[in-house]
């Protein structure tokens, strides 16, 4: 098994070495290009689609992987949610590229997500089944009116959040690489084999395609690829954690917590400045950190130190929730995580650039004992 795993990330890391460049040229045939403009950062025009080379050594890698998984290895849940990742992500790829060449509306490209994330639901029928109330013991069975609407929600979030870190070379690729190794590594301690194969083939396609995307980069993942990453990561985590709990839930949060927390603070930024939730701003993680002096290959850099460290998080907290005081661990790692996020996000200004709330309120507590030791 070991064997095939290194065959498949190998493959597939080949497969997106060769496809890259084709793909590349086929953009520029096409017209499937990003012109540069004030809110982005590139000054040349490149071509995008690149996704579709992820998505193709992907589908490709795990088509040359399953005749060789051992018989009995995948159950027939893992199966479900292997071809709903292929085929929901055969959609989201489709929406992708037409984005990518024509640039769609936010509102059409929402409501195809959702019918990519139905068709997982529903055509599968691969979705959050169980919930573990906090500091309790029974495992209780949701209702499908909550566990369907909220695995919609969670492959729809995730897809999104991908994408609105698209924003640097390198950026979403190596994020969505760190968080499928984190997957990965979890998958092995937990014995997990079909999340350990698909993690390996999906990984390959990453790096492969990473040649070709770090700065200074020659192709652009485009929509394509973002939404990609973001789909498959969404359900992945699903395969690998399919009896929710909220406990659990935690894990998948901390995967793609770079992701989910700079879309999250972008929601925050646009609702105080009264602007459409979708629309676009140059706010976001990467933006800040440019703003601070930092180049953009550094603030690639940084970026894939907070997402390991996300990583090494979720490692951590999945293995320690199935102890005695899991649950506690887990509030106590919630709560520091929100501190540190909350301290950070002032720090850089990527909600407001004046208002500092926790800050200001430290710098009071420690002006306090100074002012009573004076005044002894």
């Amino acid at each position: 098994m070991l064997a095939l795993l290194f065959i498949a990330f190998a493959v597939t890391m080949g497969l997106a070495l060769v496809l890259t460049p084709l793909v590349k040229k086929f953009a520029v045939r096409i017209g499937a290009i990003d012109v540069p403009n004030h809110r982005k950062v590139h000054t040349r025009i490149m071509p995008r689609l690149g996704g579709v080379a992820i998505y193709g050594s992907f589908v490709i890698g795990i088509l040359l992987v399953l005749p060789f998984v051992p018989e009995g290895t995948l159950s027939s849940y893992n199966r479900d949610l292997i071809y709903g990742l292929l085929t929901g992500g055969t959609i989201i790829v489709l929406l992708g590229a037409l984005d990518d060449k024509f640039d769609l509306s936010a509102k059409l490209k929402l409501l195809v997500q959702i019918g990519a994330a139905c068709v997982v639901v529903f055509g599968f029928d691969v979705k959050i089944d169980l919930l573990n109330i906090p500091f309790g013991s029974d495992m209780q069975p949701l209702g499908e009116w909550l566990s369907i609407p909220l695995t919609i929600f969670w492959i729809v979030g995730v897809t999104n959040a991908i994408n609105l870190i698209d924003g640097l070379d390198g950026l979403a690729a190596g994020v969505s690489g760190i968080a499928v190794a984190t997957i990965m590594v979890m998958a092995i301690i937990m014995g997990n084999t079909p999340v350990i194969l698909i993690s390996a083939v999906l990984l390959g396609s990453i790096i492969g395609f990473l040649f070709f995307n770090f700065h200074p980069a020659k192709i652009f993942m485009g929509d394509s690829g973002s939404l990609f990453l973001g789909f498959a990561l969404a359900t992945l985590s699903m395969l690998g954690f399919k009896q929710i709990t909220v406990v659990s839930f935690v894990t998948p949060l901390l995967i793609i917590g770079v992701p989910l927390s700079d879309t999250f603070f972008a929601i925050i930024r646009r609702w105080r400045s009264k602007k459409p939730i979708f629309a676009p701003d140059k706010g976001h993680l990467h933006h800040c950190l440019q703003q601070l002096g930092f180049s953009h290959r550094k603030t690639v850099l940084i970026i894939y130190g907070i997402a390991a460290f996300f990583g090494t998080c979720a490692v951590i907290q999945s293995a320690v929730s199935n102890s005695g005081l899991g649950n506690w661990i887990t509030f106590i790692v919630i709560c520091a995580l929100v501190f540190l996020l909350q301290i950070g996000a002032e720090l850089i200004g990527i909600v407001d650039q004046t208002r500092r709330p926790v800050l200001d309120l430290l710098a009071r507590l420690r002006m306090k004992p100074q002012t009573h030791s004076r005044g002894k």
